[in-house]
C-alpha cells in the first residue's frame, strides 16, 4: 500500500492529542508531564499514515462561542426606566446633559411594545410618550448679551409644552411688552421639570443658578426678579434664599410680589391682588362655560371649583383668604380647594360636601394654578379613581362634572397683575438708584412757592393713590415747606404718620387725619375716599410713612415724591 505524508492532518491531530494530554494531566495529578522539548519534537516530525486511513480520519470542525442571549422586552424597558429615574432629580450635575441624552436615545431605541413596559420609581411611558403640545413654540429666554438691566421671570415650571407656552410664556411676553428697555429672561426652580423638557424636547431652560450666573457673566447691573408663584410659600422662600448668594454681584436686586401679594395673618385678610385674581378667574371661567354671568350659572345650578396645590407652609392661609374673597364678592357658587388638602377645609372630600350642601348639581373644575400642568391634567381631570373629576363623579351627587384645563397665566387680567407687580419693583429699583444721589439744598430752594402736580409712589400695591389720578398728587410749597395731598383708593386707611409705625403708637404721636375726597371713575361713577396732607421732607428720595387700617394694625412703608418737571 502506498504511503504518503499528510502534514495538514498531522497538525490537527497533534492539536487534538495535546488537548487530550492536558485534560488527562488535569484529571490525574499522579501522572508525570512530558518534558516540553520532547513534546515539541514529536509534534514537529511528520507522521506517515496510510492514505486510505487518512481519508477516513474525521477532522473536528472549529467550534464557535455561543451567542449572547438577547435581552427581553422587559429588560430593555427596565434599562430605559432606570435612565429616566436617574434624571428625575432636583439637583443638576456635570453629568445631567449626558444623562438626558442617554435617556432619550434609550427610549427611541425601544419598540412600541417595549415602551409600554417602561416602569420605574418615577418613570412611565408618558414621560417621553405623552403629547403635551409643540415645544418649538416655546421660547426658553436663555440668550446672553442681556445688557445692564434684566427682569428675571422665575417659575416652578411645567413639562406640558402647551401650558408652558401659553401660561408662563404669556406672563413673560406681557412683562417684556410693558418693559421694552429691559431684557426679560426665564428661570425654573424645578430641576426635575427642566430635565424632563431637555431630555424629551431638546429645550434647555435655566435653573436659578444658571440664570443668575448668566446675568453676572453678561454684566447685568440692575436685576428685577418677578416670581410667577401664587404666594409667599416654600418656593418663594427658596427663590429668595438663592438670591442671597448673589446679592453682591449686582448694583441692585429687587424681588417683586407673587400673584396674590402679601399673605396676611389670618383667613379674613384680603387685599387688592386677591380681589383682582378672584374677579379675573371667575370671569374667564364663566365665559368659557358659556354663561352670560356668574348669576346665570348659579340659577342653572352650576358651581365653580378652583383647585390649588395646597401647602404645609404658613402661607396656606392664602387659600382660605381666597375663599373669603369670593364670599366678599358675593360669589356664592364658587369654591376653593387644594390637591394637598392643606388647609384642611380645602380637601376634595370637604369641597364635595360643601358643594352638595349648597344644592348645586353641576360642577366645573378649574386649576387655581398659574400653569395647567401635571396637577391640572392628572390630579384634577385625570381618569384615575383619586382624581377630583373621578371623586366628584363617584359621590353620585352631581349630574355633570366638566373640567377647564387652563392655567391662570393665559388670562389677560392676571398677566396685567404681574406687569403691575414688576412695575412696582422697577420703581423700587429706581428709588434705590436715586437714593444714592442726595437732593441738594439748592435743588430744594429752586422750587418756588406754589402748587405742582407730582408723582407719589410707594413700596406696596395695597397703598397707593387712587387709580383715577395716575399716581399723581398735588404738592404745595410754602415758605420752603412742602406738603403733598394724596387721594387714596378707598377709606380703608384711617390714619398716616410721618415716620415709623413704632413711633406712631407712642403717646403724643401726631397722626395725620383724613379728608374726604370725591373721585370720578371712567364710567362716570363717583366715590368718596380718604385723602391726606403729607409733609414732604425732600424730593426724589424715599422717606418713611406709616399707616393704620380699620383693624387697628400699623404698617411701615417707604414712599417718594418725584420732583416736578420744569
Amino acid at each position: 500500500m502506498k504511503k504518503r505524508t499528510v502534514t495538514k492532518v498531522v497538525a490537527v491531530l497533534s492539536a487534538i492529542l495535546m488537548a487530550g494530554s492536558l485534560l488527562t494531566g488535569c484529571g490525574n495529578t499522579q501522572q508525570q508531564e512530558q518534558p516540553a522539548e520532547e513534546t515539541t519534537q514529536e509534534a514537529s516530525e511528520p507522521v506517515e499514515i496510510d492514505a486510505g486511513d487518512a481519508e477516513e480520519v474525521e477532522i473536528p470542525e472549529e467550534t464557535e462561542e455561543p451567542e449572547a442571549e438577547e435581552p427581553s422586552d422587559e429588560e430593555k424597558a427596565a434599562e430605559v426606566a432606570a435612565l429616566i429615574d436617574a434624571i428625575y432629580v432636583q439637583e443638576r450635575t456635570d453629568q445631567t446633559d449626558e444623562q438626558c441624552a442617554a435617556a432619550k436615545a434609550g427610549w427611541d431605541a425601544l419598540t412600541d411594545t417595549q415602551k409600554e413596559l417602561v416602569e420605574g420609581e418615577n418613570a412611565d411611558p408618558d414621560y417621553f410618550g405623552r403629547d403635551t403640545g409643540d415645544a418649538s413654540k416655546d421660547d426658553p429666554l436663555n440668550a446672553d448679551e442681556i445688557g445692564d438691566n434684566e427682569i428675571l421671570v422665575v417659575s416652578f415650571g411645567t413639562s406640558f409644552n402647551e401650558s408652558r407656552t401659553e401660561d408662563i410664556g404669556g406672563v413673560e411676553k406681557a412683562i417684556a411688552k410693558a418693559n421694552p428697555d429691559w431684557s426679560v429672561r426665564r428661570a425654573f426652580t424645578a430641576q426635575i421639570i427642566i430635565n424632563h423638557v431637555q431630555a424629551r424636547d431638546g429645550e434647555k431652560i435655566d435653573n436659578m443658578e444658571q440664570a443668575l450666573d448668566r446675568a453676572v457673566a453678561s454684566g447685568v447691573k440692575n436685576l428685577i426678579v418677578q416670581p410667577t408663584h401664587l404666594m409667599h410659600g416654600a418656593e418663594y422662600d427658596e427663590l429668595t434664599g438663592a438670591l442671597e448668594q448673589y446679592a453682591d454681584k449686582f448694583e441692585s436686586v429687587v424681588v417683586a410680589e407673587p400673584l396674590l401679594g402679601e399673605v396676611g395673618s389670618d383667613a379674613t385678610v384680603i387685599n387688592d391682588d386677591k380681589k383682582a385674581v378672584a374677579e379675573a378667574i371667575v370671569e374667564e371661567s364663566v365665559k368659557i362655560a358659556g354663561f352670560d354671568s356668574l348669576k346665570a350659572a348659579d340659577e342653572d345650578g352650576t358651581a365653580f371649583v378652583f383647585m390649588g396645590h395646597g401647602t404645609a407652609h404658613t402661607a396656606k392661609v392664602s387659600y382660605s383668604q381666597m375663599a373669603t374673597q369670593m364670599d366678599k364678592l358675593g360669589y356664592k357658587n364658587v369654591f376653593i380647594g387644594t390637591v394637598e388638602g392643606e388647609p384642611e377645609e380645602t380637601a376634595c372630600e370637604n369641597i364635595i360636601e360643601a358643594v352638595k350642601e349648597a344644592g348645586y348639581k353641576k360642577v366645573i373644575l378649574r386649576p387655581l394654578m398659574v400653569v395647567a400642568g401635571d396637577h391640572a391634567n392628572n390630579d384634577m381631570a385625570g381618569d384615575d379613581e383619586d382624581s377630583w373629576k373621578s371623586m366628584f363623579t363617584a359621590s353620585g351627587a352631581f349630574d355633570s362634572i366638566d373640567c377647564q384645563i387652563e392655567g391662570l397665566g393665559r388670562i389677560a387680567a392676571v398677566q396685567d397683575l404681574y406687569v403691575a407687580h414688576t412695575a412696582a419693583a422697577l420703581k423700587e429699583s429706581g428709588l434705590k438708584a436715586v437714593a444714592k444721589k442726595e437732593t441738594s439744598a439748592d435743588d430744594q430752594a429752586a422750587l418756588a412757592d406754589g402748587e405742582y402736580q407730582v408723582k407719589f409712589t410707594t413700596d406696596s400695591s395695597m397703598f397707593h393713590v387712587n387709580e383715577t389720578l395716575d399716581e399723581m398728587g398735588t404738592l404745595t410749597v410754602k415758605n420752603g415747606e412742602m406738603t403733598i395731598h394724596i387721594s387714596l383708593q378707598s377709606d380703608g386707611i384711617i390714619n398716616l404718620f410721618p415716620g415709623m409705625a413704632e413711633d406712631a403708637q407712642k403717646d403724643g404721636a401726631k397722626l395725620l387725619e383724613p379728608t374726604k375726597d370725591e373721585v370720578t371713575y371712567d364710567d362716570g361713577t363717583t366715590e368718596t375716599v380718604n385723602g391726606f396732607d403729607v409733609p414732604v421732607p425732600y424730593l426724589d428720595k424715599e422717606f418713611d410713612l406709616a399707616l393704620v387700617g380699620t383693624k387697628g394694625k400699623w404698617y411701615d412703608h417707604k414712599v417718594m415724591v418725584a420732583s416736578p418737571k420744569q
